[in-house]
């Protein structure tokens, strides 16, 4: 059902898509469709709900991973991961900012901000070349400047060549922006 759902939010839009339309498209009944979602807010809070979910698990991941690494290659792994979710399925991407002004997603934003806070605040922690007085606020920085020019390039509609510019422009601010922040050695 997530996938019809994103099959016609993506060729409808999200003021066209209807259950029935996503029933249709999954190959189930209304009445199933309803059994689950009784209406289309439900359906595109659960299909948020999923996606942040995922790409929470895929950042958690990246940071576990790079525990301990210097902070040029912690930025590199947080924005290529973040951004490579993004655009594996831009359409989607897409689709998924339009349909948010149908919910209300503030607790989607809270749990997937509070998971992602967590994971790159514990991987800054051990950083092997660096430290933060004031982790919590480079982290928030961090985090909203990666978040904020993703989804900009993402409302633009930009060419690849300018996206994979703007973030090779991306790392190289996050880093001059951690160098700024780190306390002296």
């Amino acid at each position: 059902m997530f996938e019809a759902t994103i099959q016609v939010l993506v060729s409808d839009g999200p003021h066209r898509l209807t259950t029935t339309r996503v029933a249709e498209r999954a190959g189930v009944s209304v009445g199933t469709m309803y059994q689950y979602f009784p209406h289309k807010q439900a359906l595109f809070y659960a299909l948020n709900e999923r996606y942040l979910d995922v790409l929470a698990a895929k950042v958690e991941s990246a940071c576990l991973a790079q525990h301990g690494a210097t902070v040029g290659q912690m930025v590199a792994a947080l924005v290529t991961t973040y951004w490579t979710a993004k655009t594996e399925r831009p359409e989607v991407t897409r689709a998924l900012y339009r349909s948010v002004v149908e919910i209300d997603n503030e607790a989607l934003i809270a749990a997937f901000a509070s998971r992602v806070d967590a994971a790159t605040a514990a991987m800054l922690k051990t950083a092997s070349d660096a430290t933060f007085a004031d982790l919590p606020t480079v982290n928030l920085t961090l985090l909203a400047t990666v978040f904020g020019t993703v989804r900009n390039v993402f409302e633009r509609n930009l060419p690849a060549s300018e996206e994979r510019a703007v973030q090779g422009q991306l790392m190289m601010m996050c880093n001059a922006y951690l160098e700024a922040a780190r306390l002296a050695h």
